[in-house]
Formats: structure tokens, C-alpha cells, sequence
């Protein structure tokens, strides 16, 4: 399997190269188009209880399973957001934690379960009580609202996130939920409320924009009835 991704920044697009053979899934309705070699099927990995724990987390029951069965392959996929796309290679001695709707594809060795939080992360993290685990050895391909951007922290270095830009993170990295500000009036009228403090060694990634701030922003030019 090869792959490149294309425009980059704002509206990324995959490009994956199969061989004969060579299995690749990814997120229901993300196909673009792919040549008629191609063996296109929806598949529930894990079953339904599987397929509803995705749904928890933000993600869809059903996977795009694309099987090269006719001979070499190309496969286009984008997702559904504006935004960017991120390769990352996995290699079995950790997970990431994904935000919704952040897993595009990722290669046969790639399993992508539901993790659910405790009640303080599942009531103020933003992504409820379920988040999506990215697991396994291979290539995983994560989309975001706007561009990716990789924050690294050295051990014992700490950042702070809000909710609504992260993309991933790594299962070993600490993290927390805390006000923005010292006192809840100075992080509501700030307009963060709560954010997650992230402590290293490891690498978030966060997206540029904030899906929740554009709809806010789209609201205000929807006339009211």
C-alpha cells in the first residue's frame, strides 16, 4: 500500500495505491471514486455492539471495507469536514484517543474501538463518555476541521488545550479537565469554559479550527421565523 495526500491545509483528499490482494477500510461515505478493480463493501468490525460503540463516540455504525481484488487499485477518499488529513504510523505499544468523526482510514491492522471516560471527562471533555481508540499496527489516517498542527511536549512539560481543537492524542499522555481561568465567571465570560491540560512526554495534535465556533458563526446569518 502507498499513499499521498493531496491538497493539504483546508480541503486534504487521500490518494491510496492497493495491490492485488491489499484490504484498506475506512469511514462509511468517505469514498471519492476508485478504479473498477476495487471490491467495495460495508462492514460492522466488532459486530453490533461494536458498531454501536462507535456510534456512541461520535462515529458511524459502518465501515468502508475496499478490497483490491481485481488487480492494482487507486482509491480517493476525503472526509466529511474542511479540513486536513494526517498520517500516522502505529506500532502496536500504544493507542490514540480520537476525537469525533476523526478516524478517515487506516490499514488491515488497524482496529478502531470506543474507550469510555470517567464521569468528569464524559460530562466536560466535550467528547461525551465515549471516545474513539485507535489501535494496532499500520497506518492510520485522521481528519480534522481545519489544519492539524502537532504540539510536542518534552516529560513534565504541560499545555493547554481547548476542547474543541483537539484532534488525538497518545493512551499514555496525562490529561485533565479544568477551567480555563482561575474563577468560573473569568472562564465562561472568556468564552473557553473548560479546557484539557495535557502534561508530556508526547504529542497532541490539535485542529486550527473550532466546528462548534463556525456553527455559532453560520447561526447568526440563518433568519429566525
Amino acid at each position: 500500500m502507498n499513499y499521498e495526500i493531496l491538497y493539504d491545509g483546508a480541503f486534504a483528499m487521500l490518494k491510496i495505491h492497493l495491490q492485488r490482494g491489499e484490504r484498506f477500510k475506512a469511514e462509511s461515505g468517505a469514498m471519492v471514486s476508485m478504479t473498477p478493480t476495487v471490491d467495495l463493501k460495508g462492514s460492522a468490525e466488532g459486530g453490533m455492539f461494536g458498531g454501536i460503540g462507535r456510534m456512541l463516540s461520535g462515529e458511524k455504525f459502518f465501515f468502508q471495507e475496499l478490497t483490491a481484488a481485481g488487480g492494482s487499485a487507486e482509491i480517493l477518499l476525503s472526509p466529511s469536514s474542511m479540513g486536513d488529513v494526517e498520517a500516522i504510523e502505529l506500532d502496536g505499544s500504544y493507542s490514540l484517543y480520537v476525537q469525533k468523526d476523526g478516524f478517515l482510514a487506516g490499514t488491515e491492522g488497524i482496529q478502531v474501538n470506543t474507550k469510555m471516560q470517567n464521569l468528569k471527562k464524559g460530562l466536560f471533555s466535550g467528547e461525551g463518555f465515549f471516545i474513539i481508540e485507535i489501535s494496532g499496527r499500520g497506518t492510520v489516517f485522521l481528519s480534522s476541521y481545519g489544519a492539524i498542527h502537532a504540539i510536542h511536549l518534552t516529560a513534565g512539560e504541560e499545555v493547554i488545550v481547548d476542547n474543541a481543537h483537539l484532534v488525538a492524542w497518545p493512551n499514555y499522555m496525562d490529561y485533565r479537565i479544568e477551567k480555563a481561568s482561575q474563577g468560573w465567571l473569568s472562564s465562561v465570560t472568556s468564552g473557553e469554559g473548560l479546557v484539557c491540560r495535557f502534561r508530556g512526554e508526547g504529542i497532541v495534535l490539535i485542529q486550527s479550527r473550532n466546528p462548534q465556533g463556525f456553527g455559532q458563526w453560520v447561526k447568526q446569518f440563518i433568519p429566525s421565523r
